[in-house]
């Protein structure tokens, strides 16, 4: 029996509404001048089965997220697992990432963070040669304190003109966020993710008198309310991202009632991988054919040397193990939701 809610907006409805203008088109000559603005996903970071960087399916990750109609990539993030990567995986990640996207329609924006500024400032450098469209940094680990804030996300400032996104967690907050994107002119891009975002959006879009523009994390899962009250875009999981995509456009060309009706198959799998972390995401990517493995690896060990990948379900370190069972409901949300996804 099907148990398809028949309102839902399926493929024939999304191509639809993209033959009538209504999804934003992209095409080679926009290349250089890529928006920032929409869904742009945190890619995965593919491990091999013996636990190395599997630049083959990064590359392939690129283009599947292509096919989705995201408009931007973002690696590596706190989902990448950033902190296991050596600096030369970091290197050659974003030099695949950043080749395999530049005739493709999405923005590539790479995550240059470092326990220390000058570790930053050397990423930026480096994406800028390869010719990233902007740059986002998570602040040090562990860190508070305003004024190193400031002078960390400086520095990043000074090594690039690529647009910057200060990705806000812990405490960073207004008015710090305020006061960095007026001590640095490349800082126009908060993602936010500090306090309660849908209650800081406000605020800090006005009190920069609309120069700050406002993305978000943590899942989308208040994507409806984030775009009602302006936000600028959003930063989910790459695994479903054709539906978030699918939600946005249809958004921003008024077709409200079908956004909503498709971010329900957003949530069912926003509630699963919330309980089963990064794994989860991967198994995904691995049931949709982008990923080989589903690996996710350790905490980095002493001198933030990475741990070797875990393979299939064991040794996962989150909130619940992916285990049989729940890989048997994932197969079953990603049969349901296949009408809807794009790619």
């Amino acid at each position: 029996m099907d148990h398809r809610p028949s309102r839902l907006v399926g493929r024939r409805e999304v191509l639809a509404a993209l033959c009538a203008g209504a999804l934003p088109r992209w095409s080679p000559a926009a290349e250089q001048s890529k928006p920032l603005r929409g869904i742009f996903p945190i890619a995965q970071t593919p491990f091999t089965e013996t636990g190395k960087l599997d630049v083959d399916d990064l590359r392939k990750q690129v283009e599947f997220l292509h096919r989705c109609g995201v408009h931007g990539i973002v690696w590596p993030q706190l989902a990448s697992e950033w902190s296991t990567l050596t600096e030369g995986e970091r290197m050659e990640g974003a030099e695949a990432l950043v080749a395999t996207g530049k005739k493709l329609r999405p923005a590539v924006v790479i995550g240059v963070q470092s326990p220390e500024p000058g570790g930053a400032a050397k990423y930026a450098r480096h994406a800028s040669r390869l010719g990233a469209d902007a740059l986002i940094a998570l602040p040090p680990p562990n860190q508070s304190d305003p004024k190193v804030l400031l002078e960390y996300y400086r520095e990043i400032g000074r090594s690039s003109d690529l647009p910057l996104f200060a990705q806000a967690v812990g405490n960073m907050s207004v008015d710090l966020l305020l006061e960095m994107s007026r001590a640095i002119p490349t800082l126009r891009y908060v993602k936010d993710e500090a306090g309660e975002p849908l209650m800081r959006m406000g605020p800090l879009r006005e009190k920069s008198n609309g120069e700050l523009k406002i993305f978000t994390g943590g899942h989308g899962k208040t994507l409806i309310d984030e775009m009602s009250r302006g936000s600028s875009g959003s930063m989910p999981a790459a695994s479903f991202a054709d539906l978030y995509a699918s939600v946005w456009d249809l958004w921003q060309a008024g077709k409200r009632r079908e956004a909503m009706e498709l971010f329900g198959q957003t949530l069912l799998f926003v509630t699963e991988v919330q309980v089963y972390g990064i794994e989860s995401l991967k198994y995904i990517l691995y049931l949709r054919g982008v990923f080989k493995t589903y690996g996710v690896r350790r905490n980095p060990g002493p001198g933030g040397a990475p741990g070797p990948a875990l393979l299939a379900a064991g040794g996962l370190e989150s909130r619940a193990r992916l285990d049989e069972a729940a890989r048997n409901v994932l197969k079953e949300m990603v049969e349901f939701a296949r009408p809807h996804f794009r790619a």
